[in-house]
This record gives structure tokens, sequence and C-alpha cells, in this order.
């Protein structure tokens, strides 16, 4: 009887364990299209080289007093996973891109280094 419940509790603990481990890391919380400036994409990494890369969106700020309606810039870091979409984006840089990506609630260290995944180029502009 004391091993059938060790053994339901255990694979009880095991589930749970495993949900945790696919919503942090595998469950797609997000995905969209921002478009910037292509920054840079570089291959990076010593035990696990990764494709990184980073837009900058131009905007007006939100605020009161002496920033509102100033011009602002937000930097969108992604990584990217498909060697494809990193070589075409190697090519851009100074370029106006639009990129789909996924957000992740986690990172993982051979998926790159942020939670968003470019995963497609939808446009780019001179």
């Amino acid at each position: 009887m004391k091993g059938k419940i060790i053994g339901f509790i255990s694979l009880i603990a095991a589930l749970v364990l495993a949900g945790f481990i696919f919503f942090k890391f595998y469950f797609v919380f997000g995905e969209g299209v921002k478009a910037g400036e292509l920054n840079f994409v570089v291959y990076k990494g010593y035990v696990f080289k990764t494709y990184e890369g980073r837009a900058i969106q131009a905007g007006f700020g939100k605020g009161k007093g002496t920033n509102a309606g100033m011009i602002q810039s937000y930097e969108f870091d992604f990584s990217i996973t498909d060697k494809a979409i990193a070589d075409s984006l190697m090519r851009c840089g100074g370029k106006t891109v639009e990129l789909h990506y996924k957000e992740y609630l986690g990172t993982l260290p051979w998926r790159g280094k942020q939670k968003y995944i470019v995963d497609r180029i939808v446009s780019v502009r001179e």
C-alpha cells in the first residue's frame, strides 16, 4: 500500500514538472510582427552558438512634460533558430525589416538568449 502511494505521488510530481517545463519553455505565449531598422545579426556563444539580432523601432514616446511626443527608440532583441533566415538577415543591416516572431516564457540555451524567436521575414525595405 505504501509503495502505491509513493508511486502515485511520484507520478503526479513528474506530470506537474513536465507541465511546468512545457509551459515555461515550449508553449508559445504570443506571436506577432515587429518592424524596425535592423541593427545587427550575430552568431555567437561559448557552448551553444546561436543567432542573435536587434531591430531599432522608432516612435513617439508617451508621457507628460518635456518628454511628451519626443521621438524615442525601442530595441527589439531577438534570437533566430533557422540558419537560412539568419543568413538572409545578415545581408539586411540598416534596412527596415518586418519580422514575424514567437514569444516564449523562458529561454533555452540552444534556442538563443532571447524569449523572442524570429521565425519568418515578412518584408525588407530600403
